[in-house]
């Protein structure tokens, strides 16, 4: 005998739990882990879907109290049997109950109620219709009569236009229903969060030598009997885009569907627009900003073949495609790939084990590769394909890296150091547009000295302590605590603290030294919005702004052909945090930001402040010397 252990209903914690079920003996042969199966559940014993996590051969109660399964739902078993195995895996990977895996992995766990647009439609000749509406005519069907006509010009209504200017309520609907004369159809109508319309088509460009040469060598790594994933390591500006737009194509017209997962939502508004411009309505977007409704049609979309393409987060890698071929992972190293909710599960890995389950290719892209990935494929445990030029052969920007020290000693007090107030100023005169940002997010804030730069650090873990508002500075790795200090213990200044400056400051500054400057701010404040990622860089894109101020989201992936300075305002900020990637990070997100210069025809140029001017990963982040710093 073969009992089956599932697992009834994953909306309640309350049943975190599986059942034990007896499996049929018709059943035996085809019953496998991750298969949904009907069973009685409960005093009624009436049926319940369930989710098969385990099989055995052992009964664990008395055999005689165990029910049998009712069946299998067979309809089911292809996309959703596979979520529940990759469930499975992140439950003894990632070490979380089976019930929050197959929250985070099975898509939508709310029943979201459909849209429905409903229709007025003539169900007779118009001949017939002509005669009925003449009969009716002079009496007290006015509103009928109304309506007829208005048939007979157009044939099909809209419910809801038809009430509101032909007065057609049901009082006068229903009669011409029940005689045959009309009928009222319902249509299902998806929730589409992308407005479509407004994004002109495009063709897919031609490579340029470099592009060719690096597609070339992915799809002879594809034709291997047992491909690798692909690590694609572009510099900035590089057309790694275009790359992953001929891979797509490629697996599109195979049949087969592809995710597409970027780090961040503010990349959304232009990685969609890309897509929709060339692949159309085969695409489709998730993220955190959408409504339940809005998810759920996404993912009966994809679960029903009607798109081919999902682009979004993290959350995007569980979208139901029964055939996928490709996942792409942009940006591969950002640590918003990682979960912070159990499963804390990482995307990198996470995707690597779909990608083996279904048979589909995996690509990797980043201008900065994760250690672990460029480990791997310098192990060739990934197939490593660079992109060592920028696009169309332009330069990369020129660097400066602004010693605030310094700035200090000759009496700049400012957040802005002379050398970047001076280059907003000619960029303001020229026209071109400029991106400053602040390395603030998801940071508590630690104390430097701003004379020598020294950073007060925990004696035990040698990480930054961080200030509290009751005056103590702790160390969040190991507890140890100490007192506000007045003075730099290394060097006796009294202009040591923590760095209080936020968006908002520095957009005030900003204000203040360039009145006449058009200013736009993205930060946490800023973005809370639907819509508001949008709103702001369409507003930025369309040259309706000089300035854009913000934190890291600014800096991560976006193309701005105008803009020809960025300014990192404090690269000191990520270089402190108590995490032991602080280094690998910040040269992560300065050579990102670096790369957001002179991606249009005109050189760009950028300028890193920081108290740590010689430190190895701001001198690699200048000098956009990825070797150098792994």
């Amino acid at each position: 005998m073969i009992y089956a252990d599932v697992i009834v209903d994953i909306s309640h914690e309350k049943l975190d739990r599986s059942f034990q079920y007896l499996v049929p003996e018709e059943l035996e042969k085809e019953i496998q882990v991750g298969m949904v199966v009907n069973i009685p559940f409960g005093n009624g014993n009436r049926e319940r879907k369930g989710y098969v996590i385990g099989l055995g051969s052992e009964p664990k109660f008395e055999p005689s109290r165990i029910k049998p399964l009712r069946g299998l739902l067979s309809s089911q078993e292809t996309t959703e049997a596979r979520l529940i195995s990759l469930a499975a895996w992140m439950r003894e990977r990632y070490g979380s109950t089976m019930a929050q895996s197959l929250k985070t992995v099975l898509p939508v766990r709310e029943k979201v109620k459909a849209r429905e647009k409903r229709t007025i439609c003539l169900n007779i000749d118009k001949k017939e219709a002509e005669e009925l509406a003449a009969k009716l005519e002079g009496g007290r069907c006015r509103a009928r009569v109304r309506l007829l006509r208005a048939l007979l010009t157009e044939e099909k209504l809209d419910y809801t236009e038809a009430s509101k200017r032909l007065g057609a309520t049901a009082s006068v609907l229903n009669p011409l229903a029940d005689q045959g004369v009309i009928r009222i159809q319902q249509d299902e109508v998806y929730r589409i969060p992308v407005d479509v319309e407004n994004i002109p088509r495009e063709e897919l460009s031609g490579l340029t030598e470099f592009q060719q040469e690096a597609l070339d060598k992915i799809f002879q790594e594809w034709e291997q009997p047992e491909s690798r994933p692909v690590l694609l390591h572009g510099v900035t500006g590089s057309g790694k885009t275009q790359v992953y737009m001929k891979l797509i194509e490629k697996v599109v017209e195979e049949g087969r569907q592809v995710i597409v997962l970027i780090p961040e939502i503010a990349l959304t508004y232009q990685t969609v627009r890309r897509f929709y411009g060339w692949f159309g309505e085969k695409v489709s977007v998730l993220n955190s900003r959408l409504s339940q409704g809005e998810r759920y049609d996404q993912f009966k979309r994809a679960k029903r073949g009607e798109i081919q393409i999902m682009v979004g987060p993290r959350s995007a890698l569980f979208t139901p495609f029964s055939n996928l071929g490709l996942i792409i992972i942009d940006e591969e190293h950002e640590q918003s790939y990682k979960s912070e909710n159990s499963p804390r599960y990482h995307a990198r890995e996470t995707a690597l084990y779909r990608a083996q389950m279904e048979n589909a290719r995996l690509v990797l892209g980043s201008a900065t590769p994760s250690l672990e990935a460029y480990t791997k494929a310098k192990d060739g445990e990934f197939r490593l394909v660079k992109l060592d030029a920028r696009f169309e052969d332009r330069p990369l920007p020129k660097v400066s890296v602004i010693d605030l020290r310094e700035e200090l000693r000759e009496g700049n007090r400012s957040v802005l150091s002379r050398s970047l107030r001076k280059a907003i100023e000619n960029r303001l005169e020229c026209g071109e547009q400029a991106i400053l940002f602040l390395n603030r997010r998801g940071y508590a804030g630690f104390v430097s000295c701003r004379s020598c730069g020294a950073v007060l650090k925990c004696p035990h873990c040698d990480v930054a302590l961080t200030e509290h508002n009751n005056g103590r500075l702790v160390c969040h790795y190991c507890g140890y605590e100490q007192p506000r200090v007045e003075k730099c213990p290394v060097c006796g200044s009294p202009y040591i603290g923590g760095f209080k400056a936020g968006t908002q400051q520095i957009e005030q500054v900003l204000h203040k030294n360039f009145p006449k400057a058009r200013i736009l701010r993205m930060d946490y404040d800023t973005t809370r919005a639907k819509g508001s990622y949008e709103k702001i860089l369409s507003s930025f894109a369309a040259h309706e702004a000089d300035i854009l101020v913000g934190t890291q989201m600014i800096v991560k992936g976006h193309d701005f052909p105008d803009v020809t300075l960025v300014g990192a305002l404090a690269a000191d900020l990520s270089l402190n945090v108590a995490d032991y990637r602080c280094a690998e990070r910040t040269f992560q997100l300065l050579t990102q930001a670096v790369g957001r210069s002179g991606r249009g025809m005109k050189p760009g140029e950028a300028i890193i402040q920081s108290y740590h001017p010689d430190h190895y990963s701001i001198q690699a982040a200048a000098a956009q010397d990825y070797e150098a710093f792994y």
